[in-house]
């Protein structure tokens, strides 16, 4: 069985899925009509990057959705994917409304304007440089929680990325000050993130709420293909379940670690991540050697 995923913000490049765009007229053509629905010239961001917009959270996601979904378009295009047995798609934050549009389960129109209300709540959450995130590298949630818990810190784990890396978020005055307490406690390696925001936390139950509205408003299409949740790391093919999770996605934990330990159970046995860079495969070969993982993010990889 095979299982595509997909990625989610920090995984932009300049330029990313240029070459499908310039080799495929059906990669061009979801560019184009990504554009029209968004009103914004996506490709002057992405391959530009004028302003360094790319990096702007109300650019980003949108920009890596596009991306993302004009590979996995052209890929749809050149294989017969009724062959590969596809059951089950997910992704990493907004990756997994990359997954919802991809599975067909939302329109690509909705899902456009939904992750461009998502990326502008979501960096107009908090003041600028008032919250922010750090990987932590070399232990597993269960310890990175017990520190937090034991110092009464006030940080939360935002991403469980894999047992040896963990994304914490707060106040970025907390950021800081925690360094070198995590670094006396056998954490190998903590690096402050270039984010606008302290994500997936409860600095992001705001806009949550507001998003969720919107969220409310979509009109899913009910189909075989399940989706594991971000949320609850549990795979769902009904509306009500996929629905729900994705209201509780923003301000709560992405579990991811969870989620990958939940396809080896479906019996999963290949995973194919599309979308710019490699980050999900290095990831999920922290988390399982029982998966045989390729990657689409050029056109040789085709």
């Amino acid at each position: 069985m095979l299982s595509i995923v997909f990625p989610g913000q920090g995984s932009q490049t300049v330029g990313m899925a240029k070459d499908f765009h310039d080799n495929f007229k059906i990669a061009k053509l979801v560019f184009e009509e990504i554009e029209d629905y968004c009103n914004m010239n996506i490709r002057k961001i992405i391959f530009l990057n004028e302003e360094n917009k790319l990096d702007l959270t109300q650019y980003t996601q949108i920009c890596i959705f596009a991306s993302s979904f004009a590979i996995f378009t052209t890929y749809l295009n050149e294989v017969d994917l009724k062959t590969k047995n596809i059951k089950v798609m997910m992704g990493h934050s907004l990756g997994e409304y990359t997954a919802l549009a991809c599975s067909k389960k939302i329109s690509l129109k909705e899902c456009c304007l939904i992750l461009k209300k998502r990326g502008e709540l979501m960096n107009n959450a908090v003041k600028p440089n008032e919250t922010g995130m750090a990987a932590l590298i070399g232990k597993d949630a269960n310890y990175v929680q017990n520190i937090i818990n034991e110092n009464k810190l006030n940080v939360e784990i935002a991403n469980d990325n894999s047992p040896m890396q963990i994304v914490i978020s707060g106040l970025k005055d907390e950021i800081i000050k925690n360094k070198e307490l995590f670094l006396t406690k056998e954490i190998k390696k903590y690096v402050e993130l270039n984010v606008s925001a302290a994500f997936h936390s409860k600095y992001m139950q705001d806009a949550q709420e507001i998003l969720s509205g919107y969220i409310e408003k979509l009109n899913f299409i009910e189909n075989n293909i399940e989706i594991v949740s971000n949320f609850d790391a549990q795979a769902y093919s009904d509306t009500y379940s996929i629905k729900n999770n994705l209201k509780n996605q923003m301000a709560n934990r992405v579990n991811w670690t969870k989620s990958i330990k939940k396809l080896e159970e479906m019996g999963v046995k290949n995973i194919l991540e599309i979308g710019p860079n490699k980050i999900l495969s290095g990831l999920i070969n922290r988390i399982s050697n029982n998966f045989d993982i390729n990657s689409i993010n050029k056109v040789s990889d085709l």
